[in-house]
Protein backbone atom coordinates (compact mmCIF):
# COMPACT_ATOMS: atom_id res chain seq x y z
CA UNK A 1 0.00 0.00 0.00
CA UNK A 2 1.30 3.45 -0.94
CA UNK A 3 0.61 6.60 1.03
CA UNK A 4 -0.54 9.67 -0.88
CA UNK A 5 0.64 12.89 0.77
CA UNK A 6 -2.66 14.63 0.13
CA UNK A 7 -5.24 15.78 2.65
CA UNK A 8 -8.89 14.78 2.49
CA UNK A 9 -10.74 18.08 1.80
CA UNK A 10 -10.81 19.83 5.16
CA UNK A 11 -14.21 21.39 4.51
CA UNK A 12 -15.63 17.86 4.19
CA UNK A 13 -13.92 16.47 7.29
CA UNK A 14 -15.34 19.37 9.30
CA UNK A 15 -18.47 18.06 10.97
CA UNK A 16 -17.38 14.43 10.79
CA UNK A 17 -17.48 12.23 13.88
CA UNK A 18 -14.73 10.03 15.28
CA UNK A 19 -11.85 9.77 17.68
CA UNK A 20 -9.38 7.41 19.38
CA UNK A 21 -9.99 3.69 19.79
CA UNK A 22 -8.24 1.37 22.24
CA UNK A 23 -8.17 -2.42 22.36
CA UNK A 24 -8.37 -3.87 25.86
CA UNK A 25 -8.62 -7.58 26.63
CA UNK A 26 -10.65 -8.17 29.81
CA UNK A 27 -10.64 -11.53 31.58
CA UNK A 28 -13.00 -12.05 34.52
CA UNK A 29 -11.54 -14.49 37.03
CA UNK A 30 -13.51 -17.05 39.04
CA UNK A 31 -13.42 -14.78 42.10
CA UNK A 32 -14.97 -11.90 40.15
CA UNK A 33 -11.78 -9.88 39.85
CA UNK A 34 -10.57 -8.77 36.41
CA UNK A 35 -7.30 -8.88 34.55
CA UNK A 36 -6.93 -6.28 31.82
CA UNK A 37 -4.26 -6.16 29.14
CA UNK A 38 -3.79 -4.42 25.83
CA UNK A 39 -1.79 -5.49 22.76
CA UNK A 40 -1.75 -1.88 21.54
CA UNK A 41 0.87 0.61 22.69
CA UNK A 42 -0.92 3.39 20.81
CA UNK A 43 -4.55 4.24 20.18
CA UNK A 44 -6.02 4.09 16.68
CA UNK A 45 -8.45 6.67 15.37
CA UNK A 46 -11.61 6.08 13.38
CA UNK A 47 -13.83 8.62 11.65
CA UNK A 48 -17.04 8.79 9.67
CA UNK A 49 -16.32 10.93 6.61
CA UNK A 50 -19.91 10.92 5.36
CA UNK A 51 -21.06 13.01 8.31
CA UNK A 52 -19.32 16.09 6.91
CA UNK A 53 -21.10 16.02 3.53
CA UNK A 54 -23.71 18.71 2.92
CA UNK A 55 -24.33 19.06 -0.84
CA UNK A 56 -24.28 16.99 -4.02
CA UNK A 57 -21.06 18.78 -4.97
CA UNK A 58 -19.57 17.38 -1.74
CA UNK A 59 -20.50 13.87 -2.84
CA UNK A 60 -18.86 14.42 -6.21
CA UNK A 61 -15.68 15.61 -4.47
CA UNK A 62 -15.76 12.59 -2.14
CA UNK A 63 -16.17 10.11 -4.99
CA UNK A 64 -13.29 11.68 -6.93
CA UNK A 65 -11.06 11.46 -3.86
CA UNK A 66 -12.17 7.87 -3.17
CA UNK A 67 -11.47 6.76 -6.75
CA UNK A 68 -8.05 8.44 -6.78
CA UNK A 69 -7.09 6.53 -3.63
CA UNK A 70 -8.34 3.22 -5.04
CA UNK A 71 -10.76 2.69 -2.17
CA UNK A 72 -8.86 1.09 0.72
CA UNK A 73 -5.67 0.75 -1.34
CA UNK A 74 -3.84 3.99 -0.60
CA UNK A 75 -3.58 6.09 2.55
CA UNK A 76 -4.01 9.84 2.83
CA UNK A 77 -3.99 12.70 5.32
CA UNK A 78 -6.99 13.57 7.47
CA UNK A 79 -7.56 16.71 9.53
CA UNK A 80 -9.10 15.82 12.89
CA UNK A 81 -10.74 19.11 13.79
CA UNK A 82 -10.98 18.11 17.44
CA UNK A 83 -7.24 17.38 17.78
CA UNK A 84 -4.83 18.83 15.21
CA UNK A 85 -2.50 21.08 17.23
CA UNK A 86 0.35 20.62 19.69
CA UNK A 87 -1.47 23.09 21.96
CA UNK A 88 -5.09 23.69 23.04
CA UNK A 89 -7.42 24.46 20.09
CA UNK A 90 -7.83 28.10 21.13
CA UNK A 91 -4.08 28.80 20.89
CA UNK A 92 -1.50 28.99 18.13
CA UNK A 93 1.39 26.48 18.14
CA UNK A 94 4.49 27.63 20.00
CA UNK A 95 8.02 26.14 19.85
CA UNK A 96 7.67 25.39 23.57
CA UNK A 97 4.46 23.33 23.34
CA UNK A 98 5.87 19.79 23.43
CA UNK A 99 9.20 18.50 24.75
CA UNK A 100 10.27 15.89 22.18
CA UNK A 101 13.65 14.97 23.57
CA UNK A 102 16.91 16.02 25.21
CA UNK A 103 20.24 16.69 23.62
CA UNK A 104 23.25 14.42 24.08
CA UNK A 105 25.75 16.41 22.03
CA UNK A 106 25.62 13.81 19.23
CA UNK A 107 22.04 13.17 18.13
CA UNK A 108 20.71 15.41 15.38
CA UNK A 109 17.45 13.54 14.62
CA UNK A 110 14.33 13.90 16.76
CA UNK A 111 10.73 12.90 16.12
CA UNK A 112 7.62 14.95 16.75
CA UNK A 113 5.19 13.75 19.41
CA UNK A 114 2.29 15.02 21.48
CA UNK A 115 1.86 14.17 25.17
CA UNK A 116 -1.60 13.89 26.72
CA UNK A 117 -1.87 14.37 30.50
CA UNK A 118 -4.60 13.54 33.00
CA UNK A 119 -3.70 13.50 36.68
CA UNK A 120 -0.35 11.76 37.11
CA UNK A 121 -0.73 9.67 33.95
CA UNK A 122 0.57 10.59 30.49
CA UNK A 123 0.41 9.15 27.00
CA UNK A 124 2.86 10.19 24.27
CA UNK A 125 1.53 9.96 20.73
CA UNK A 126 3.91 9.87 17.75
CA UNK A 127 3.16 12.59 15.20
CA UNK A 128 4.17 11.54 11.69
CA UNK A 129 2.25 13.96 9.47
CA UNK A 130 3.04 17.57 10.42
CA UNK A 131 1.57 20.33 8.28
CA UNK A 132 3.84 22.43 6.09
CA UNK A 133 4.60 25.88 7.49
CA UNK A 134 3.32 25.17 11.02
CA UNK A 135 6.34 23.53 12.68
CA UNK A 136 8.27 25.63 15.22
CA UNK A 137 11.28 24.23 17.08
CA UNK A 138 13.33 25.38 20.08
CA UNK A 139 16.46 24.10 21.81
CA UNK A 140 16.88 25.12 25.46
CA UNK A 141 13.83 27.39 24.88
CA UNK A 142 15.69 29.22 22.09
CA UNK A 143 13.64 29.20 18.84
CA UNK A 144 15.47 27.83 15.80
CA UNK A 145 15.28 28.97 12.18
CA UNK A 146 13.70 26.57 9.69
CA UNK A 147 15.95 25.49 6.80
CA UNK A 148 18.95 27.17 8.45
CA UNK A 149 19.17 25.42 11.82
CA UNK A 150 16.75 22.54 11.25
CA UNK A 151 14.66 20.81 8.60
CA UNK A 152 11.53 18.68 8.90
CA UNK A 153 10.43 15.59 6.99
CA UNK A 154 6.71 16.16 6.45
CA UNK A 155 6.16 12.47 5.62
CA UNK A 156 7.61 11.09 8.87
CA UNK A 157 7.68 13.91 11.45
CA UNK A 158 11.47 13.70 11.73
CA UNK A 159 13.40 16.86 12.66
CA UNK A 160 17.03 17.11 11.58
CA UNK A 161 19.30 19.69 13.21
CA UNK A 162 22.32 21.15 11.47
CA UNK A 163 24.16 21.05 14.82
CA UNK A 164 23.39 18.48 17.55
CA UNK A 165 21.79 20.00 20.68
CA UNK A 166 24.08 20.17 23.71
CA UNK A 167 24.01 17.54 26.44
CA UNK A 168 20.94 17.76 28.67
CA UNK A 169 19.14 20.65 26.94
CA UNK A 170 15.46 20.28 26.09
CA UNK A 171 14.30 20.00 22.49
CA UNK A 172 10.73 21.22 22.02
CA UNK A 173 8.33 21.86 19.18
CA UNK A 174 4.93 23.26 18.28
CA UNK A 175 2.97 22.26 15.17
CA UNK A 176 -0.25 21.38 13.45
CA UNK A 177 -0.63 17.82 12.20
CA UNK A 178 -2.79 15.44 10.20
CA UNK A 179 -3.70 11.81 10.88
CA UNK A 180 -2.53 9.14 8.39
CA UNK A 181 -5.66 7.22 7.38
CA UNK A 182 -7.29 5.12 4.67
CA UNK A 183 -10.86 4.41 3.69
CA UNK A 184 -12.23 1.40 5.58
CA UNK A 185 -14.56 0.40 2.76
CA UNK A 186 -14.22 -0.43 -0.92
CA UNK A 187 -17.60 0.95 -1.91
CA UNK A 188 -19.64 4.11 -1.42
CA UNK A 189 -23.42 3.87 -1.69
CA UNK A 190 -25.14 7.16 -2.54
CA UNK A 191 -28.74 8.12 -3.22
CA UNK A 192 -29.57 11.54 -4.53
CA UNK A 193 -33.11 11.50 -3.18
CA UNK A 194 -32.15 10.33 0.30
CA UNK A 195 -29.17 12.66 0.49
CA UNK A 196 -31.32 15.69 -0.28
CA UNK A 197 -33.67 14.49 2.43
CA UNK A 198 -30.89 14.72 4.99
CA UNK A 199 -29.22 11.29 4.82
CA UNK A 200 -25.52 10.85 4.12
CA UNK A 201 -23.48 7.92 2.79
CA UNK A 202 -21.57 5.67 5.18
CA UNK A 203 -17.85 6.41 4.60
CA UNK A 204 -15.66 4.96 7.39
CA UNK A 205 -12.03 6.07 7.68
CA UNK A 206 -9.40 4.41 9.88
CA UNK A 207 -5.90 5.41 10.98
CA UNK A 208 -2.97 3.53 9.46
CA UNK A 209 0.42 2.76 11.00
CA UNK A 210 3.76 2.11 9.45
Amino acid sequence: MAFHEIRFPANLSFGSVGGPERRTEVVTLANGFEERNTPWAHSRRRYEAGAGLRTLDDIETLIAFFEARGGRMHGFRWKDWSDYKSCPPSRHPSPLDQVIGRGDGVTTRFFLSKTYRSGEQTYTRPVTKPVLGTVHVAVARDPKVYEQEFTIDLATGEILFAVPPDIGVSVSAGFEFDVPVRFDTDRIMTSVASFQAGEVPDVPVVEVRG
